[in-house]
Order: C-alpha cells, then structure tokens, then sequence
C-alpha cells in the first residue's frame, strides 16, 4: 500500500515537472498568472546558476576543482595547458566563465526556439511553460559540457563577448529603474489623490531628497578619493560630466512642457537615475588600471604610508587577488534586484513598455476567480491564449546578456592575460562603464522630452 501510495506521489510529480507552471504554484502561493510563474521559475534559474558561480569563486574552492581533469597544475590528467597554470589564482575564474557559458548557451538557445510565439496556443508556448525538469537537465548537461572546454583562447575570446553583453545589459537595467521609478511615483501619487496627500507627497519628498544626497555625497568622495591633484584626469572628467548631466535631466524632467506632456515625471525618477549614474561612475573607476587613482577601500581605511608609484601597477602576486570589492558586491545587488522585478513586473508606462517588448502589465495576482483543486493546490491563470504579454524570445535574450552581465560582475571585470598567468583590469572596463552611463542618461532624457518635440505621434 506505502508503495501505491508513493508512485502515485512520484507520478504526480513527474507530471508537475513535465506539465505547465501552473503545477509549480503550492497552496500556500496566491493565484498568479502563467506568464509571471514562468519567468519568475527561469529567473530562478539565472539565480541559481548565480549561486553556484558564488561558491565556485570563493576562497578554499580551489582543493576541490582541481579534481577536474586538465584543469590545473595538481589535477589529474593535467597536460592541457602544459602544467603552467597556478590554480590558486586561476580555477576560480575560469570556473565562473564556463558557469556562465553554460548559461549564457541555455538562454540564447530558448532566446532562438521562442521567436515570433504570439500565444499560449503556439506548441513551443508549452515548452517555454512547462518541462522544467527536463530545462534543469539541459542546463546541467551545459554545465558539466563546458568545463570541458580547453582553455586556448576561449577565455580572451569569451571575456570581449561579456564585455559588449554587458554593456547592452546595463542599459537594460537602467530602462528597468526607470519603469520602477515610474510605478512607484504613479502609485504614490494615486494614494495622495485617494488618501492623505500630504503624507504621500512628503514621502516622496523624502525619498527623492535622499536619494540626491546620496548621489552628491558619492560626488564629494570619488573627488576626494579618486582623484590627484596632479593626476586622474580622467576621473576628474567623467566625475564632472556625469554630475553636469545629471543636473540637466533633473531640470528637464520639472520643466513645465514636459510635465504638460508627461504629468507623472519628476525629481523621483531623476534621482534614482542619478545615484545609479554614480554607481557606474564608481564602478567604472574601480577598474582603472593605474591604482594612484584607483584606491581599495582596505587602503581607504589603512592608508599605506608607502607611496604608490604612478600608472598601471603590476599584478597582485599569487593568493593576493581580490575577486570580490564592493562594487562588485553592489553590482550583484542591483542585478538580483532587476532580475526580479523584470520577472513581476506589471507597467503602464507605454514607452518602455515599448524598449521592453511588453504589454500592459495586468498585476502580480490572478484578479478573476481560479478554480482551486480539491486539495488545496492553486493552479495559474493562461492569461495569453489571446496574445502573450510578453516576447518571449525578448525576455531569454534579457537572460542570456545578464549570464554575461554576471559573469564580469563575480570577476571584477579582470582580463585575462594573453599568457594565461596574469590578471589585470583593463581600459575596456572603464570606458564600457562610462559609456553605458551617458548612453543610459541620453536614453532617459529622451523619454523625457520625445512627445514635447514629436506632439503627432501617440506616446500615451
């Protein structure tokens, strides 16, 4: 009878796993809606893959991947490199990039099969919402496929793909800001016009304050840290710009012929642009090369009485490297952060909306009455046999660029070196940053003023 009892246990998983999100939802969770389980249950898996790159780069790993055949000095079987490679500097690393490749191949992959699904009556919609045992055992498979591959110039090669990825995948976060930015402003401002307005209204004054004290304090101290008097231009320059800019989307979005536009703009989305703005401003100096102007923090609070020399310093020696700053750990934040939102998030802000390749949204819960099984077990809502809401193919591709996105940030963006024995940030670093911010900032500001200066075309 026990033995009944548990393959029928076992066959209603094996169905849950190979059927529809619906089955992923317990009795315990609301009832939502298909197209919010599936992306939350694929997040999931960017997630996971984030935690096991976690664990492969911390100290102490090293021991246990050198088990790995011809995968460093040690190992077994380790004649692919020549015996060159001191796995105490380099296992953690490529770990991460192959961890990363296998994710980066899964998403890109769902990124091709998915494009042009228009509803849930499309056969592929049932794999994009079902079968997650079988998308686990694809990813694994991945996984292991990709420590085997040799090094040569894979590593070079795959640092420049997550270079220009990730480039594309900041823009997309700061396009995801702006959306929250926007809902949290419009929900406010609902509640003050429902409620007691002038307890939303210093809310969000207190708020929009302290996020600009926050970005004028990170001002002051890149200024007083990051630059020399006679040295660090260039932290003076991109200090300079991105805080002149950030004043001129702030003016622009208080301007009456954008409010007129736009009555939902203001000073809160500016603000949360800004302090991102400084983040990647912060971001991008912590990877310039020459340490006189790119101090650690360690030596931010135990200042080294011995001079620096000026330009680029030589690589750490072995078992100094430091994988992880806190950039770094920011960086990883506000991606765990983005991830997530784009996986419930629910806009009615038409233009991104637009950049998103999403409709509007509908909400996190299942409005309509659900039938509930006799168990008590929710089952999900398909809201997209009509049209799906959101593009599918769009949103593995968001997936594949935050792989790579992941893959710069848990690496610090090192580079590595064309002798496979060094490490050192790079220039490239630096300026993908920068950029990303200006590019970010001017794509902003465009929101702000393109139905002022297009009134025939329908922005609404």
């Amino acid at each position: 009878m026990g033995a009944c009892l548990a393959l029928s246990s076992l066959a209603s998983c094996a169905s849950c796993l190979c059927g529809s999100a619906s089955c992923l939802l317990s009795s315990c969770c609301p009832s939502t809606y298909n197209s919010t389980i599936s992306r939350l249950a694929f997040s999931f898996l960017l997630l996971l893959g984030t935690l096991v790159s976690i664990i492969m780069i911390l100290p102490g790993m090293e021991e246990h991947l050198k088990k790995i055949p011809g995968f460093c000095v040690g190992g077994s079987a380790a004649v692919i490199l020549g015996n060159r490679v001191n796995c105490d500097i380099f296992v953690g690393y490529k770990s991460v990039y192959r961890m990363c490749f296998a994710m980066a191949c899964f998403f890109f992959l769902f990124s091709i099969i998915m494009i042009r699904v228009r509803s849930s009556k499309d056969p592929r919609a049932r794999i994009q919402n079902g079968f997650w045992f079988f998308k686990f055992l694809a990813l694994v498979g991945l996984t292991v496929g990709a420590f085997f591959i040799p090094d040569g110039t894979f590593n070079s090669v795959w640092y420049y793909f997550g270079v220009v990825c990730s480039f594309i995948f900041i823009i997309i976060q700061l396009i995801l800001l702006v959306d929250f930015a926007h809902s949290w402003n419009q929900s406010w401002l609902e509640k003050a016009e429902n409620g007691n307005p002038k307890c939303w209204f210093a809310a969000l004054l207190s708020f929009t304050f302290f996020h600009y004290a926050l970005a004028f304090t990170a001002v002051v101290l890149f200024y007083v840290f990051y630059t020399q008097p006679a040295d660090c231009t260039q932290h003076k320059v991109f200090i300079s710009l991105n805080l002149l800019f950030c004043i001129v989307v702030s003016i622009v979005s208080i301007l009456p012929k954008v409010q007129e536009a736009q009555p939902t703009s203001g000073l809160l989305q500016a603000s949360i642009i800004s302090l991102y703005t400084m983040y990647l401003t912060w971001s991008a100096m912590t990877n310039n090369p020459n340490k006189q102007c790119n101090p650690s923090l360690l030596s931010l609070v135990q200042p080294n009485p011995t001079a620096l020399p000026l330009g680029p310093s030589p690589t750490p020696p072995p078992g100094n490297v430091q994988w992880w700053d806190a950039q770094s750990v920011v960086g990883l934040l506000i991606f765990l952060f983005c991830t997530l939102y784009a996986s419930i998030r629910s806009s009615n802000n038409s233009q991104v909306n637009k950049l998103m390749q999403t409709e509007e949204g509908q909400g996190l819960t299942a409005q309509q009455e659900v039938s509930v099984e006799e168990d008590g077990v929710h089952r999900a809502v398909d809201n997209e046999e009509d049209g799906v809401t959101y593009n599918y193919s769009f949103f593995h591709f968001s997936l594949f660029l935050a792989s790579l996105y992941i893959m710069m940030t848990l690496t610090n963006w090192y580079q590595p070196g064309t002798d496979n024995q060094t490490m050192q940030t790079a220039m490239p670093a630096v300026w993908v940053k920068i950029c990303s911010s200006w590019l970010g900032l001017g794509l902003y500001l465009w929101t702000l003023v393109a139905p002022v200066v297009l009134p025939d075309r329908d922005f609404s």
